[in-house]
């Protein structure tokens, strides 16, 4: 399998997990509350903040708009939704800010594209790759615009059958670019657990022989730690300051506290995921001469005993004679007088 590179960070088998931050709307249309997920996702570790590129007009059309009038969760929608899309889409201007206050805080910034305009921009903010949302792994005019870019793609699975994920990585790859990873994704806010099937990430990876990550909009951090245990070479959550602001996502979203532990216990689980050769560590081998055990005497012995079976018993410390060398001293006699408990040395045989 190939990696892939975003900016300066190898991607795939064999290299530390990309944690990504989504922001997403979480924003609120409120740039100083971005600034401050910006500052709290750097803080936290993570390698990106990931925001999505859409207006009023690329995204919903007119009678989705008018079929969504009004809402009876006031807390997840503050109005109608052309109302809410009207507040918290990303203008030009915000997303030259925040690509500007993730560079200041070393962390990369990317976005999901929902149109050829809005993937034109991003490339002009140089983000490190595009990624495509769930929705559009069908829209292959835009995975085609995309693709042309030559810069590497990440496409989400939600809702996406096996034949779906085929027909786009191949329409990426039909325009020269074999950089994509994928991300396995359920496309529910949260999804039950089992409705998450993690054994997913070895099947995307069997069947399309690309990196493959794991889009999370489960509650808390263990889905996304356990991802990385089965391979997962990117993790993508969505990010909050507080779980009780207002909006969309902040509900099913990490706070600092919990982005933090998946970044640690991410990068924890990939080094403790090791290789699959069978090793000794240095440290283990030194814990052997206190953990493991020696042939001791059962009883007092006397010189010039010969020793049986009932003669010998094992304990700690594993610094004489070790138990799987007992045929070595069976029928040996003793040179001097051992007490019971005692070690017994090579140089106390003949």
């Amino acid at each position: 399998m190939n990696t892939i590179t975003f900016k300066d960070r190898q991607i795939g088998p064999g290299y530390p997990p990309y944690v990504i931050a989504e922001i997403g709307s979480n924003h609120n249309g409120d740039m100083e509350l971005c600034r401050r997920l910006i500052d709290a996702a750097a803080e936290a570790g993570a390698d990106a903040v990931k925001f999505q590129s859409w207006t009023e007009d690329s995204l919903i059309a007119k009678e989705e708009y008018e079929r969504n009038t009004q809402y009876s969760d006031k807390k997840r929608h503050f109005g109608s939704l052309r109302e809410m899309v009207r507040a918290y889409q990303f203008t030009p201007t915000q997303h030259r800010e925040a690509r500007a206050h993730c560079s200041k805080r070393g962390v990369h910034f990317c976005s999901s594209a929902f149109s050829p305009a809005e993937a034109d921009m991003l490339e002009e903010l140089d983000v490190p790759f595009f990624k495509l949302a769930s929705m559009d792994i069908v829209n292959l005019p835009l995975i085609a615009h995309i693709a042309k870019k030559q810069r590497p793609v990440v496409i989400s699975t939600g809702m996406a059958t096996l034949a779906e994920v085929e027909r786009a990585a191949n329409t990426v790859r039909e325009h020269g670019n074999d950089r994509i990873a994928l991300l396995h994704c359920v496309s529910i806010y949260p999804p039950d657990y089992t409705d998450i099937h993690l054994r997913n990430i070895s099947t995307l990876e069997h069947a399309f022989d690309l990196p493959v990550g794991f889009s999370d909009h489960t509650i808390g951090i263990a889905v996304p730690v356990a991802a990385v245990a089965l391979g997962a070479c990117i993790i993508e959550k969505h990010f909050t300051l507080d779980k009780d602001l207002p909006g969309w996502d902040h509900h099913i979203s990490a706070d600092p506290a919990e982005m933090r532990a998946i970044a640690e216990e991410s990068r924890n689980v990939f080094a403790a995921l090791g290789s699959s050769t069978r090793t000794v560590s240095a440290a283990e081998l030194e814990k052997r001469s206190k953990f493991r055990r020696s042939l001791v005497a059962r009883t007092n012995l006397q010189a010039d005993h010969r020793l049986t079976d009932g003669d010998l018993d094992a304990k700690r410390p594993g610094t004489g004679i070790s138990p799987d060398e007992i045929q070595y001293v069976l029928g040996r006699v003793l040179k001097r007088p051992l007490e019971a408990d005692e070690l017994i040395r090579w140089e106390d045989l003949r």
